[in-house]
């Protein structure tokens, strides 16, 4: 594990959640990864292969979107658990009478040998992660020379809303803190990537009732910080919450008003082909090394 590790993302809790059972995408990371995909038309390199990490919850729909664009290109799918992985294959692999299966190559269940893809596909996820320069070396060492790095991941404004109203009943933070999108940019470049480009947008989901919020913030992940409250919460505190959410709005305020703000990071990058280190050295003739020698004076300096 990386020594710079997020401060705020409690290890152990993040490999409960890469480990977690899921069988349906959350309909953000779908939208995120459809807009993401959109992206893909400005990118000359065609790849032959590329690579899906952790398409269950990054997004089944947007894997078959991104398939069709590049429909002569193997994917290797990587999932954290055999759940997904049963659940990716199921999902993702075609039938006998489809079209697609006899014309096209089949998936590949399982992570990519070094150098083997020219694009890396992971959507949603590096803000989950509890050692994301970790995670970041993975896909540079998955990609060939001159292969690309497609990325998604929630940024620093991301549920601001309810943050403000755990503080205003003093309770610990509803999440763990998500990283600056220029941040990403370093870790990209310290990784040996190169001409990383980052944007960024926000999204506003509402909701018709408070719990119908609750259900889509499980879907989207869990809270990861190591100060969140350490047991389990009841039922009173719950109700709490939820007349919380209910207080913050307007008077007058139609249900479609309760909303949340997630802050959406893009970023592609390129691995650039190996430069040779070139060291300088300094060049004498033998009669000039003598004379160095009989002087003990420092040698010349490099010559061009």
């Amino acid at each position: 594990m990386s020594a710079d590790r997020p401060p705020t993302i409690d290890p152990l809790a993040a490999l409960r959640w890469a480990a977690r059972p899921q069988s349906v995408s959350a309909w953000l990371h779908e939208e995120v990864a459809r807009r993401m995909e959109d992206r893909l038309q400005w990118i000359k390199l065609q790849p032959r292969f590329w690579a899906d990490w952790e398409p269950v919850r990054g997004g089944l729909a947007a894997h078959a979107a991104v398939a069709r664009r590049y429909p002569k290109a193997q994917c290797f799918v990587v999932e954290a658990s055999a759940q997904r992985t049963q659940v990716a294959t199921q999902a993702l692999r075609k039938p006998w009478w489809d079209r697609a299966h006899w014309t096209g190559p089949a998936p590949r269940f399982a992570p990519p040998p070094d150098g083997a893809v020219q694009m890396v596909w992971a959507n949603m996820l590096l803000h989950m992660s509890a050692d994301p320069q970790a995670l970041i070396a993975q896909w540079h060492r998955a990609l060939g020379a001159e292969g690309f790095l497609m990325f998604s991941c929630l940024g620093p404004d991301t549920l601001r809303e309810l943050r403000a109203l755990y503080r205003t009943l003093g309770w610990p933070p509803p999440a763990h803190e998500f990283t600056d999108m220029h941040d990403w940019g370093d870790m990209l470049v310290n990784a040996g990537f190169a001409e990383p480009v980052m944007d960024m947008e926000r999204i506003a989901l509402t909701f018709n009732t408070s719990e119908r919020l609750l259900v889509e913030l499980r879907q989207l992940g869990r809270n990861l910080h190591p100060g969140r409250f350490p047991a389990l919460r009841g039922k009173t505190w719950r109700a709490q919450l939820l007349q919380a959410w209910s207080d913050q709005q307007p008077v007058g305020a139609s249900p479609q008003q309760l909303s949340l703000t997630f802050e959406i990071i893009y970023g592609h990058a390129f691995k650039p082909q190996r430069r040779l280190q070139v060291q300088s050295e300094t060049i004498l003739s033998l009669d000039e090394m003598r004379s160095v020698l009989r002087r003990g004076k420092a040698a010349p300096g490099p010559r061009a």
